[in-house]
C-alpha cells in the first residue's frame, strides 16, 4: 500500500465553524469546500482533516454524527508557551491551561466547534524516571 494521506473525518453540522476555527487557530488552508465536505491540509501537507455533515448525499456506512468524546486531536508545535500566548491573546477558549507534564510534553488545550478536544503540545524532557514504570 502506498498511502497518499491519511486524516480522520469528524461527521458534525459545524462544518463551517470547524473550518474557520482549524484556519484561524492552526492555519490549515481549504483543499475542498461544498456544502456538506470539508477537507483541509497544512501548507506543508504534515496534516489534513476532514468535516463532513451528518446528511452527506454519498456517506458510507456507520459515520454517525460526532458526539463529543473519545478522541483527542494532537498539534505539535515547536514552542507551545508561545502559541498558548497567543491563542489567549486572540480570545481562544483555552479549557486547559498550559502545563508541563512530568510525561515530557507541555501542553494546553480546548475544544474545537464540533466539541473534538484539541491539545497542543511540545516534546520536553520528562521527569527522570517517570517512563520507568510502563516500558516493558
Amino acid at each position: 500500500m502506498q498511502l497518499q494521506d491519511f486524516y480522520p473525518i469528524i461527521v458534525t453540522d459545524k462544518l463551517f465553524e470547524c473550518r474557520d476555527f482549524y484556519v484561524r487557530w492552526f492555519g490549515l488552508e481549504v483543499g475542498f469546500e461544498s456544502s456538506w465536505f470539508i477537507w483541509m491540509s497544512s501548507a506543508e501537507g504534515k496534516a489534513s482533516i476532514a468535516f463532513m455533515h451528518p446528511d452527506h448525499p454519498s456517506a458510507p456506512p456507520g459515520p454517525e454524527a460526532f458526539s463529543g468524546k473519545g478522541m483527542c486531536l494532537e498539534f505539535q508545535v515547536a514552542d507551545a508557551h508561545a502559541e498558548h500566548d497567543r491563542f489567549v491573546r486572540d480570545g481562544a477558549a483555552i479549557a486547559y491551561a498550559l502545563q508541563d507534564e512530568p510525561f515530557g510534553q507541555r501542553r494546553f488545550g480546548l475544544h474545537d466547534p464540533a466539541g473534538v478536544w484539541v491539545d497542543v503540545i511540545e516534546q520536553i524532557e520528562p521527569a527522570a524516571g517517570w517512563w520507568d514504570r510502563y516500558m516493558l
